[in-house]
């Protein structure tokens, strides 16, 4: 499995200068090739190395750093061409995917720049890095980074990016890293863990207590909080002087840390209550909500603000790296069915947090209830998927 390990570097003022140049050539340079290859009928790393490796090597880059920025265009543009085939920038004769398809990429004047070890070394017992720069080899600039992250630094093989955020470099390594062996739960419902994701409780599991739901994870808070920074900025936008920019400027990432941070602690959570009692996980898959889902304008932006794709992405890599197995399954009318009898009516739903069966008038939190269903579908999913690879 692969890991990223971000450390923080602490040049001098000598060698943040020399980073930033690096940085500034590096994407003027792509920028341009990028311009030449929008007019070439191939666009893959092998046809652009071909055709513009020369006029890359005049720029003054050495031969990994020209070869580095030659797949970076290459990749951007197999993404581009990516989602322009998976109808994510509209029909073939929308304006939007012409506009999108019939200009050349850009990148950001300091966009992140990849590095393989020929052009980056680490000295990690001293807390420093030798790194390629456009005006040479520049040796002796310090990171700092945590105990756990230096282990891990210690056995890195493959790339690392050069990342400038907020006034500050970061180096972003890759990490290869063998995962534990996935261990098997117990062969019922009872052997996993269902989450239901939501709105007003951002996650509900199987062990929850539907009369008391942990408000830590409540949708009610976080949309405060995240309605109060919404209204900060739109006043701060409103003054508009040299302060209220700075301001804006300083807390532009503030709100998408504070999502993050909850996403980790949520993820944290209920991948330490799977491992811990030897169960799987269960998790619906949202993809494509968006698209689905049709709501009033006033219910969009709360809808659609929380990174429950991010969240999902959280709990997979950690559970990987605990040895703890995962079931995406289809949510549809798992907030509908009684997981008592199954029987399964939009009626149920009595409002969004009672669930009461037509059926068998079994009643509790509609969240607690949709859990309990994930958690069935996806035992079912996990016996189709062992009895395949049998």
């Amino acid at each position: 499995m692969k890991r990223i390990v971000a450390v923080k570097l602490r040049p001098t003022a000598d060698q943040f200068a020399a980073l930033e140049a690096t940085l500034l050539l590096c994407n003027n340079v792509a920028n341009e090739i990028a311009k030449a290859a929008q007019a070439m009928p191939q666009r893959s790393r092998r046809a652009l190395q071909v055709a513009l490796y020369p006029e890359v090597k005049a720029r003054g880059l050495s031969a990994q750093p020209a070869l580095h920025v030659l797949r970076k265009v290459a990749d951007a543009y197999a993404v581009r061409q990516a989602n322009l085939d998976n109808g994510n920038c509209g029909k073939p004769s929308s304006r939007r995917y012409m506009a999108v398809s019939q200009k050349a990429i850009q990148f950001r004047a300091r966009a992140a720049q990849a590095f393989d070890d020929r052009c980056l070394s680490w000295q990690i017992d001293a807390s420093t890095i030798s790194i390629w720069t456009a005006t040479g080899r520049m040796r002796g600039v310090r990171f700092i980074c945590a105990p756990w992250q230096r282990k891990l630094l210690a056995a890195r093989k493959g790339e690392t990016d050069l990342v400038f955020r907020d006034g500050c470099f970061y180096l972003h390594a890759t990490i290869d890293q063998d995962a534990p062996e996935l261990y098997a739960p117990q062969d019922a419902a009872s052997g996993w863990l269902g989450v239901d994701l939501g709105i007003v409780n951002l996650a509900v599991t199987t062990d929850d207590d539907p009369d008391g739901l942990d408000v830590r994870w409540s949708g009610g808070a976080v949309t405060a909080r995240r309605k109060k920074n919404a209204a900060l900025r739109s006043a701060l936008q409103r003054v508009g002087t040299k302060s209220a920019k700075r301001k804006l400027k300083a807390r532009r990432r503030k709100e998408h840390r504070f999502a993050s941070d909850i996403n980790h602690q949520l993820a944290k959570t209920i991948v330490a209550r799977a491992q811990r009692t030897g169960r799987g996980i269960a998790i619906e898959d949202l993809s494509g909500i968006r698209e689905r889902v049709r709501l009033a304008r006033a219910q969009r932006a709360q809808v659609h603000s929380w990174g429950f794709a991010q969240l999902r992405g959280y709990i997979t890599y950690k559970a990987e790296m605990a040895g703890v197995p995962v079931s995406i399954v289809e949510p549809r009318n798992t907030s509908r069915t009684c997981s008592k009898c199954g029987y399964c009516a939009k009626a149920n739903r009595l409002s969004q947090a009672e669930f009461r069966c037509r059926r068998c008038q079994w009643s509790c939190h509609a969240d607690y209830n949709a859990a309990h269903n994930i958690a069935v579908l996806g035992h079912q999913r996990y016996r189709v998927a062992q009895s395949t690879c049998l």
